[in-house]
C-alpha cells in the first residue's frame, strides 16, 4: 500500500476485517523513517477512534457478558492500533506531540486498564497489553511533555496493576515506561506511603527476573540516588529483598567514583544508614553457628552489609568520611572478637580449620566473613592515628594475630591481616612495640609475623617491628 493511499484510514463503520488489514499496513509503513515524517494527524485521530470504539466494545462485552461481541478480533484490532502509534513515533517528535495533544496517552492508559480486568490470559489479550506498553515507552523516549502526560494519567495505578502481571514481557515494557517517565523529581513521589509500594515492586521484579535490564536501571539510575527512598524502602524489605538491595549497592558502589559534591553527600547518607544498619545487626551472624541455621536470613543480610562497607572503604576519596564514623570500628572489633570465641567454643564456620573434608563449608554464606571483617578494620586504620589507637586500646591486635593462620572456612584471612598489621603499626611506635613484646613472651607467632613479612629487632633494650623481605611459603 502506497503511502498516499494510506493517507486516511476507512470509517470505523467498515467492517472489522477491512479495519485490521489497514491498520496492519499502516504499521508496516511506520517502520521506514520516511513514512513517519510525512503522517498526517488524521491517521492518529482514526486510530484513535478506532481505540476508542474497541474500548467501548470491550467494556460491553466485560460487564453485559454480551456474546454479539468478537473479542478475539477486537483484541486483535487493539493490538494493531498500538503497534502502529509504536512504529509511528520512532524517534519522531512530531508525531509524538500529535498523538499527546490527541489524548492518545490517556485513552491507551485507560484502555490498559480495562484489558487487565479481562479474567482471561489469552495471548491475544497478552499481545494487545504488551504492544500498549510499547507504545507508551516510545511516545515518551526522549520527550519530556509526554513523560509528564503519562506520569499524570498513570501513577500509580497502572505500574501497581503492570509490575505485578504474571506475564514477564508485560512487567519488563512496564519497567521500561517507569524508567522513561522517572527524574529526579518524580523519584522523591515514590516517598508518598502509598507509592512506595511501586518502587518495592521493581525490586521484586529485579530479584525475581534477573534478566530485567530495565528493573535494573531503575534502582540504580534512580532509587539509589535518593537516601530517603532507600531508607525508606529498606524498613519495609524482607530480609531476602534486602540482601538483593545490598548486591545492587555494591554493584554501585564497585563501578562509581564520587568526584561531584553532590555525589559524596549521597555516597555518605549511604555510608551512614548501611553502617548503623551492621552496628544494630551485627550480632545476627552468630545464628551461622547452628549447622540448621545455614541460610538464616537476618545474618545474611549481615554478611552482606559487610561485603558493602568493605568495598565502600576500599575508596581513598570515600575512606576518610568513613573513617570518623561513630561506632563503626568498634563494632567490627567486637564482630571478630563474638565470632573468634563462638569458633574456640564449638566447631562451626567460625572455627579455623586446615583440612578440607567436603564441600559444605566452601558453599557456606561466611566463608571469609572474618577475613573481611579485618580488611574493614584495616581499611578504617589506613593512615588515621585514632582509629590505629582505638584498636589498641579494644585489645584488637592480638584478636587481628590470632587469626591470621591457615583457615579454609577464612581462605583469604592472612592477606588481610598482613594488610591491618600494616596499617596498624605505620608510624604507630605504640603497636609496634605491643606487638614485638607479644611475640618475646610467646604470645605472637614468630612464623605468622615473618608470613607477614615481619620481623622483631632489639634496638637500645628496645623492641622494634619492622618489615623484611616476605620469606617465600
Amino acid at each position: 500500500m502506497a503511502m498516499a493511499a494510506a493517507g486516511s484510514l476507512p470509517a470505523v463503520a467498515a467492517a472489522p476485517g477491512a479495519r485490521l488489514e489497514s491498520v496492519r499496513a499502516l504499521a508496516g509503513l511506520f517502520r521506514e523513517a520516511q513514512h513517519r515524517e510525512m503522517a498526517k494527524g488524521s491517521v492518529f485521530q482514526d486510530l484513535l477512534e478506532i481505540l476508542r470504539s474497541a474500548s467501548s466494545e470491550v467494556e460491553q462485552a466485560y460487564k453485559d457478558s454480551c456474546e454479539l461481541v468478537d473479542l478475539d478480533t477486537c483484541l486483535l484490532l487493539i493490538a494493531e492500533c498500538f503497534r502502529c502509534l509504536r512504529n509511528a513515533c520512532v524517534e519522531c517528535a512530531k508525531n509524538q506531540h500529535v498523538m499527546r495533544n490527541l489524548g492518545l496517552i490517556s485513552t491507551s492508559v485507560h484502555l490498559i486498564e480495562l484489558l487487565h480486568g479481562i479474567q482471561i490470559k489469552e495471548e491475544l489479550l497478552l499481545t494487545a497489553l504488551r504492544c500498549s506498553l510499547q507504545f507508551l515507552g516510545n511516545v515518551a523516549a526522549g520527550n519530556g511533555d509526554s513523560q509528564n502526560s503519562i506520569w499524570k494519567c498513570a501513577f500509580p495505578d497502572l505500574f501497581l496493576t503492570c509490575l505485578t502481571y504474571s506475564d514477564k514481557k508485560i512487567v519488563a515494557y512496564c519497567c521500561m515506561v517507569l524508567f522513561t517517565c522517572l527524574n529526579s523529581e518524580k523519584v522523591r513521589e515514590l516517598l508518598d506511603p502509598g507509592n512506595l509500594t511501586v518502587a518495592l515492586h521493581v525490586l521484586k521484579v529485579y530479584k525475581e527476573q534477573l534478566e530485567s535490564e530495565w528493573s535494573f536501571l531503575i534502582v540504580t539510575d534512580y532509587l539509589l540516588k535518593c537516601p530517603e527512598l532507600i531508607e525508606a524502602l529498606y524498613a519495609k524489605l524482607s530480609n531476602q529483598e534486602r540482601v538483593t538491595l545490598l548486591e545492587l549497592m555494591m554493584v554501585n558502589v564497585c563501578e562509581k567514583n564520587q568526584h561531584t559534591s553532590e555525589e559524596m553527600n549521597l555516597f555518605m547518607r549511604h555510608a551512614d544508614f548501611l553502617a548503623g544498619c551492621f552496628q544494630d545487626k551485627y550480632e545476627a551472624v552468630l545464628k551461622l553457628t547452628s549447622a540448621e541455621d545455614t541460610d538464616d536470613e537476618e545474618a545474611l543480610v549481615t554478611i552482606r552489609l559487610l561485603d558493602v562497607l568493605c568495598e565502600m572503604t576500599s575508596n581513598n576519596g570515600q575512606l576518610e568520611y568513613l573513617q570518623t564514623l561513630p561506632g563503626l570500628l568498634e563494632t567490627a572489633i567486637d564482630t571478630l572478637r563474638l565470632t573468634h570465641l563462638a569458633g574456640k567454643q564449638t566447631v562451626n564456620i567460625f572455627t579455623a580449620t586446615h583440612a578440607m573434608t567436603g564441600q559444605e563449608e566452601v558453599l557456606h554464606p561466611a566463608v571469609d566473613f572474618k577475613s573481611h571483617l579485618i580488611r574493614l578494620i584495616g581499611n578504617l586504620c589506613y593512615k588515621n592515628k585514632e582509629n590505629q589507637d582505638k584498636v589498641y586500646e579494644l585489645d584488637g591486635i592480638p584478636l587481628i594475630l590470632d587469626n591470621c593462620s591457615i583457615d579454609d572456612n577464612n581462605p583469604f584471612v592472612n592477606p588481610w591481616a598482613v594488610y591491618a598489621i600494616r596499617n596498624l603499626t605505620e608510624q604507630n611506635e605504640r603497636n609496634q612495640e605491643l606487638i614485638a613484646q607479644m611475640e618475646e613472651k610467646g604470645l605472637a607467632d614468630n612464623s605468622a609475623l615473618e608470613s607477614m613479612g615481619l620481623e622483631i629487632e632489639k634496638r637500645d633494650d628496645k623492641l622494634i617491628l619492622r618489615s623484611v623481605r616476605k620469606k617465600p611459603s
